[in-house]
């Protein structure tokens, strides 16, 4: 009797560690929720978080990050977040309400912290078209700006920036999922390779091109990092905010500069309206270079479905039209 007793009793521990053991693995299968504010984050986390994470977009694919107004399933997908991965610089100007409203309790990682800045005020003031460090800033104009304040927020279109970003929402997901932290850091190792490559692969593109001649011109001013780091001028009549209109004169003085400099070639973006950006082809024969994705991810059979991609089709783009 003693004996059976016993034998029961540890089949009953048995049957319990078993259980333990199952609902402890089946936890481990579920995915970390994230929430990244547009598509190219969303990519990023995706590159990083791997299989461990699910990325909800509040920004989709072809999306202007600019003017989104937040929809209701947005605070719902802010409220089930374990983390939420925002560019930063002023460029998500609708987040913070929405974060308040969705009482997010989880963990916040700010991409662009810790990137070398570049300031709108000097290229803003006077559109001349190097843009100016944080150091140099001697102009205080950007009060019109009111979407984003004093920085460019379009870090994102220097691939040196990225490796930053990149470092930072694995930093997020280990505080989130200290679990997975050796797959996280693995994966971003991985892709930090990749990009490293990227970069190489960029410079080789426009090494054969004389500075001088790496003028072009887009509808909004979301290039300025890119020019920083690869010495390519981008003219925008726009500004760098899509809601901020381009007056008749500053289209008339792109208009001028296009024809003083022999700029080659204007781009539209898969993000604004390019009516402005085909007036001033037709009134210059500057021809349309093809489009830019500048602040947005294109769809899965468009060609930059990734942030890699994006980067190589911006490139080659660019580069091609400049030749």
């Amino acid at each position: 009797m003693s004996t059976k007793y016993l034998w029961d009793k540890k089949n009953i521990v048995a049957a319990v560690v078993l259980g333990l053991g199952i609902s402890s693995s089946a936890m481990a299968d579920t995915k970390i929720p994230v929430v990244a504010s547009f598509s190219i984050l969303g990519d990023l986390v995706s590159q990083v978080g791997g299989e461990h994470v699910t990325v909800k977009d509040l920004v989709g694919i072809n999306g202007d990050v600019h003017t989104y107004s937040p929809a209701p399933m947005d605070a719902v997908a802010v409220k089930d977040a374990r983390l939420v991965v925002i560019n930063g610089l002023g460029l998500e100007g609708w987040l913070p309400r929405l974060m308040e409203s969705a009482h997010f309790k989880g963990v916040e990682v700010v991409a662009s912290n810790g990137i070398n800045k570049l300031t709108l005020a000097k290229e803003q003031c006077d559109h001349h078209h190097h843009p100016v460090t944080e150091e140099k800033c001697d102009c205080d104009h950007h009060n019109h700006h009111h979407h984003h304040g004093v920085y460019d927020p379009h870090a994102w279109n220097s691939v040196t920036n990225v490796k930053t970003y990149v470092k930072n929402i694995e930093a997020g997901l280990v505080k989130v999922d200290p679990a997975n932290a050796s797959d996280y850091q693995h994966n971003a190792q991985v892709y930090l390779q990749k990009l490293d490559k990227l970069q190489l692969d960029i410079q080789q593109q426009f090494a054969n091109i004389p500075a001088s001649q790496r003028v072009i011109i887009t509808s909004h001013d979301a290039f300025q990092y890119f020019s920083r780091d690869y010495d390519v001028t981008f003219l925008a009549p726009q500004g760098t905010s899509t809601d901020a209109e381009a007056s008749a004169a500053d289209v008339a003085n792109i208009i001028n500069q296009v024809r003083d400099d022999h700029v080659r070639a204007v781009f539209i973006e898969n993000i604004t309206d390019n009516r402005m950006v085909e007036q001033i082809s037709q009134e210059t024969g500057a021809k349309i270079g093809g489009k830019l994705y500048s602040d947005a991810l294109s769809g899965p059979n468009e060609p930059a479905s990734s942030y890699i991609k994006l980067m190589e089709h911006n490139t080659a783009t660019i580069s091609n039209a400049l030749k």
